[in-house]
C-alpha cells in the first residue's frame, strides 16, 4: 500500500498554475466589459426616462415641438425657395444675349452681311438676324393686336441680330466693351444688353437671403431659449427627486443626461415635424408657382425638399436642442445641492 501511494503522480507547480491564469483571465474580460456595459446601461435607463417624461406630458411636448418646429420651418422654407429661385436665375443668366436693333431703312443684304461681321468678331459666340416682317408676324399672333396692326402702312419693327457672347463671366459690366464695339458698326441703331433684369433679381436675391440669414440667427436664440427654459421647468419639478439622487452619492452628469436626452428628442421631434411640413407646403406652392411660370412661358417648377437640406435641418434641431438643454441643465443644476 505503501509503494502504490508512493508510485501516485504528485502535481506539479505547472499543474497548479493552470486555474489561476483562467481565473485572471475571466476577470480581466469582465474588468473592461463591465464599466461599457454599465455606461450603456445609463445611458439607455436616461433615453427611457426622457421618453417617460414627453409620454406624460403630451400637451406640453406638442406646445414645445410646436413652437420649435415653427422657429425651424420659416428661415430654412425661406433658404429652399431663395436656392432654387438663385438656380433660376444662373439659368436665365446662361441665356442672357445682345440685341442688335439695325436700322430701319437698312437692306436684306446688308443686313445679312452684317450677322456675318458679327458672328466673326471676338467675344462672340453666335449671332442670328430675326428678319422684321417675321418678327411683325410673331407679334400680331402673341400681342393680341393682331387687327389694329393691319392698319399699319408701314412695319414699325427694325431687324435685330440677336449676339450670345461666349463668356458671361462679370454680368452686364464685363459687357459693356461688345457693345460699344457693336454700337459702331455701320447700319447699328441701337444695342440692348438682356441681362440688367437678372443682374436686379440676384441683387434682390442676394437682399433677401442676407435678412433670412438674420432671422435665422434670431430665431436660432429664440429656440435656445424656449429650450432652456422648458428643461429649467423640468429640472425644478424634480427637485426632490434630483436632491435625494445627490444624497446618496449621485453626480452631476448622472443627474444632467435624463434632460440633455430630453432637449435631444424635443430636437428630433421638432426637425421630423419641420421637414414633413416644409415637404408639404412646396408641393402645396408648387402648382402657383408653375402656373405663375406659364405666364412667362417657361416650364419651372420648385423641385420640392431635397433630402440633403432635410437632414441638415434634422441634424441642426437635435443639435439645438441638445445645446439648449445644456445650457438650462449646466446652470441650474450646480443650484440643487442638500444641505
Amino acid at each position: 500500500m505503501g509503494n502504490s501511494m508512493a508510485k501516485q503522480p504528485q502535481p506539479t507547480d505547472k499543474a497548479d498554475k493552470r486555474p489561476p491564469k483562467a481565473a485572471g483571465a475571466a476577470r480581466s474580460r469582465r474588468d473592461w466589459r463591465h464599466p461599457l456595459r454599465s455606461w450603456a446601461g445609463s445611458h439607455r435607463d436616461s433615453a427611457r426616462l426622457a421618453l417617460r417624461r414627453i409620454r406624460e406630458h403630451p400637451v406640453s411636448t406638442t406646445m414645445i415641438v410646436l413652437v420649435m418646429t415653427i422657429v425651424l420651418a420659416l428661415p430654412m422654407g425661406l433658404s429652399v425657395l431663395i436656392d432654387q429661385v438663385e438656380r433660376l436665375g444662373i439659368d436665365w443668366q446662361r441665356a442672357a444675349q445682345l440685341s442688335v436693333y439695325l436700322q430701319q431703312d437698312i437692306e436684306p443684304q446688308a443686313a445679312a452681311a452684317l450677322r456675318e461681321d458679327i458672328a466673326a468678331l471676338d467675344g462672340v459666340a453666335e449671332a442670328q438676324l430675326l428678319d422684321r416682317e417675321l418678327a411683325l408676324v410673331e407679334f400680331q399672333q402673341h400681342s393680341g393686336l393682331g387687327d389694329a396692326l393691319q392698319q399699319l402702312a408701314y412695319n414699325p419693327l427694325p431687324d435685330v441680330i440677336l449676339v450670345m457672347p461666349q463668356d458671361l463671366a462679370g454680368g452686364a459690366a464685363a459687357l459693356e466693351p461688345l457693345r460699344g464695339q457693336l454700337a459702331q458698326l455701320p447700319g447699328v441703331d441701337q444695342v440692348q444688353i438682356d441681362m440688367l433684369w437678372v443682374e436686379r433679381l440676384t441683387a434682390i436675391l442676394a437682399m433677401v437671403e442676407r435678412f433670412t440669414g438674420g432671422l435665422a440667427l434670431l430665431l436660432v436664440l429664440t429656440m435656445l431659449l424656449v429650450m432652456a427654459n422648458t428643461i429649467r421647468l423640468a429640472i425644478e419639478s424634480r427637485r426632490n427627486e434630483i436632491l435625494v439622487i445627490k444624497l446618496v452619492g449621485g453626480t452631476d452628469a448622472f443627474v444632467r443626461r435624463p434632460f440633455l436626452y430630453l432637449g435631444m428628442l424635443y430636437g428630433l421631434l421638432a426637425g421630423v415635424l419641420a421637414w414633413l411640413l416644409l415637404a408639404a407646403g412646396l408641393a402645396w406652392l408648387n402648382g402657383t408657382v408653375r402656373d405663375l411660370a406659364a405666364l412667362y412661358q417657361s416650364d419651372f417648377a420648385l423641385s420640392g425638399m431635397p433630402w440633403q437640406d432635410g437632414l441638415v435641418l434634422l441634424g441642426g434641431a437635435i443639435l439645438l436642442g441638445l445645446a439648449g438643454a445644456w445650457l438650462a441643465v449646466g446652470r441650474h443644476i450646480r443650484e440643487i445641492e442638500p444641505q
